[in-house]
């Protein structure tokens, strides 16, 4: 087992919460570096994704070595396409969209990906993606022409999450999406929780330390904030 996933398996076996901040390649200004990495050192993250659903930036490598020479924090790819792979990450998480049926992100992008990993070291995270309805039509639902699962119907996501961990998930991650007007309800975050046995991650809409509490309360051993600290790089600092 490598090292990042291990991690992961050993934070939750101690109730130990992680926290992931996303960055979108399009929204870095690489001029600006210096400042985000400050304000990444002086947040609570645990790890760094990279990416997004729709990422036109051709410095993703350049982003990620940037980060890799700046921090000591895990850097995982959180791909829309395989366009967005850079082999100077750690991992990836290799995330088939499970609420969803459109085969080219339950299975064509993964197989399109294949001969890039395959010469890379990056480690390769299985993980169930959940789009859930979130008040508003998001990226993902976009870009990928996937219906977000309604977000009462708490039984089909424990059913689809629990799939995901029969068909050899390592990872479910419940999803708002970006610029949700609503988080994943937290009812759903815990039926979730109990109802599979791996790690669950959560993100989408989430801006307030409130809400990252919450969710974790509720269950996530793994929060995701990417829009709250785009808009406001001093998002964690505690006033």
């Amino acid at each position: 087992m490598k090292k990042i996933y291990k991690e992961i398996l050993l934070a939750k076996a101690q109730n130990r919460k992680l926290l992931a901040i996303l960055l979108d390649p399009d929204k870095i200004e690489i001029n600006q570096f210096s400042d985000l990495v400050e304000k990444i050192k002086e947040s609570p993250a645990t790890h760094i994704l990279v990416g997004g659903s729709i990422v036109e930036s051709d410095k993703i490598d350049e982003l990620v070595l940037l980060l890799k020479e700046k921090l000591s924090l895990p850097v995982i790819l959180f791909p829309g396409d395989p366009s967005q792979i850079s082999l100077h990450a750690d991992g990836i998480l290799f995330l088939s969209l499970l609420s969803g049926r459109n085969p080219d992100y339950l299975i064509e992008h993964h197989v399109n990906a294949v001969p890039i990993l395959k010469e890379s070291n990056l480690e390769v995270i299985s993980t169930g993606y959940l789009l859930i309805e979130s008040g508003s039509q998001t990226a993902v639902e976009r870009v990928s022409q996937t219906k977000p699962i309604n977000r009462n119907n708490i039984e089909l996501v424990c059913q689809t999450a629990k799939a995901g961990e029969y068909l050899g998930n390592k990872l479910i991650y419940l999803e708002g999406g970006s610029g949700a007007q609503l988080v994943v309800p937290l009812e759903m975050i815990n039926a979730v929780s109990n109802e599979i046995s791996i790690p669950v991650i959560v993100g989408g809409g989430i801006r307030s330390h409130q809400a990252i509490q919450e969710a974790f309360v509720s269950g996530a051993d793994m929060v995701v904030i990417g829009t709250a600290f785009e808009n406001d790089s001093n998002f964690f600092n505690f006033r």
